[in-house]
């Protein structure tokens, strides 16, 4: 039997007018339950047009932030505080202006300078983690692209400096290319709005000169891979040529990275093995990882997954399972060919946007429930409920190729 899901019948935040980082899009939310309660907290992403940052002859930028809000009752209803974001861009221009402390008391680049996006909160080997996709300039109304007529304004803050040489710094500046970045996260402080110090700059897992790359997170468990004990990756680079098995696919797919080190992701120093490719017609644009894996038994992960087809059909959610092997990357052993969550709601659909979008980026299992966490219309936050017996059941009925297999 396809498992239940169930969805918030209204949306659980929205933007916020008169809020100005939150006013034009609140979306895409991770979520942790506390260790020590039953309350759930969230960091969601949230934008509006930051007016005092506008250079003439553009248009307004819209610099992304993350937000704090809080869950008493699972997921039901949420406490936001809009009164300042969690964490924020720095937002400088010069070349010699972008720079952080990272964790080890180093002065490095600061790739999230312009925007901080899509959050996804786990654990690794018992320390709580968030990655986000940043860039290093904010955009301007980044939307525009995908209506008629097409405006393109994602590069509209991008500094001439870029220009002037071809180290990888300036590669990836020029472009605006995501690259996703790593924050360890003290949750007690985030608790107690002690935002300045509740995270901490680790470093970037992906190299924004060689591709763009987004829907980034960690198993929360070593894996033992070519003979060592390494951290495993998901990862989803916009130009899969880049990457080995790259010539297999035709758009961007999940991909699996292995290092010892964390530093060592955005280097050569990873290895990277293609997990999953688009095959289905919903999938046909792309498809990415949504959240960081679920352990399911001693050797086996739920990971869930989103595809989007196009610009109208928009993105949906499946999942996957995979399976750990001796001494190699984890595999695919079941893949669900059905879509199983996708916008239905009025709330969920689109009114600004032309792209219908359901998209998850948290999920937890409490109870018997996996409650997850999503951005509608990319503009708003629901959530949703499944048994997670029940979902696992299914998905095992599909092998990994997605033909089902019964029973």
């Amino acid at each position: 039997m396809k498992p239940h899901f169930r969805y918030s019948p209204q949306p659980v935040l929205e933007p916020l007018p008169g809020c100005e980082w939150a006013s034009k899009m609140v979306l895409n939310p991770a979520i942790i339950k506390d260790p020590s309660s039953d309350q759930l907290h969230m960091l969601f992403r949230a934008t509006g047009p930051w007016s005092k940052k506008r250079k003439e002859g553009k248009h307004d930028p819209y610099p992304i932030f993350l937000g704090y809000a809080v869950s008493s009752d699972l997921g039901k209803t949420w406490d936001a505080d809009y009164s300042r974001p969690a964490l924020a861009p720095a937002l400088n221009e010069g070349f010699e202006d972008i720079y952080i402390t990272d964790i080890h008391g180093n002065c490095v680049r600061d790739y999230s300078n312009g925007c901080i996006e899509d959050p996804r909160i786990f654990p690794v080997e018992g320390e709580l983690y968030l990655s986000v996709a940043c860039r290093m300039f904010p955009p301007g109304p980044y939307w525009l692209i995908d209506q008629e007529p097409s405006i393109d304004t994602r590069n509209d803050y991008v500094p001439d400096w870029v220009f002037e040489g071809d180290d990888a710094f300036r590669v990836a500046a020029r472009t605006n290319h995501t690259v996703t970045v790593l924050y360890k996260l003290d949750l007690e402080k985030l608790k107690a709005g002690r935002y300045e110090e509740a995270f901490a700059y680790v470093c970037p897992l992906t190299e924004g000169h060689v591709s763009d790359n987004r829907d980034v997170f960690l198993f929360p468990e070593k894996m033992r891979i070519d003979g060592k004990m390494q951290y495993v990756m998901l990862h989803r680079p916009m130009t899969p040529a880049s990457f080995p098995q790259g010539s297999l696919v035709n758009s961007p797919s999940i991909y699996l990275a292995a290092a010892e080190k964390l530093e060592d992701f955005a280097s050569d120093r990873a290895t990277h093995r293609l997990l999953a490719a688009g095959q289905f017609h919903w999938e046909d644009n792309r498809i990415g990882a949504s959240w960081a894996p679920l352990k399911i038994s001693a050797d086996e992960w739920l990971i869930a997954y989103h595809g989007k087809k196009d610009v109208h059909f928009g993105y949906t959610q499946s999942f996957l399972i995979v399976r750990e092997r001796e001494n190699d990357f984890p595999a695919v052993t079941h893949r669900c060919s059905e879509r199983l969550m996708y916008a239905q709601q009025e709330w969920e659909m689109p009114s600004d946007y032309p792209t219908p979008c359901l998209f998850t980026t948290g999920g937890i299992v409490v109870g018997e429930d996996l409650i997850m966490s999503y951005g509608a219309a990319d503009q708003k936050v629901g959530v949703s409920l499944v048994n997670f017996g029940e979902l696992v059941r299914y998905i095992k009925q599909f092998d990994a190729n997605g033909r089902w297999i019964g029973e």
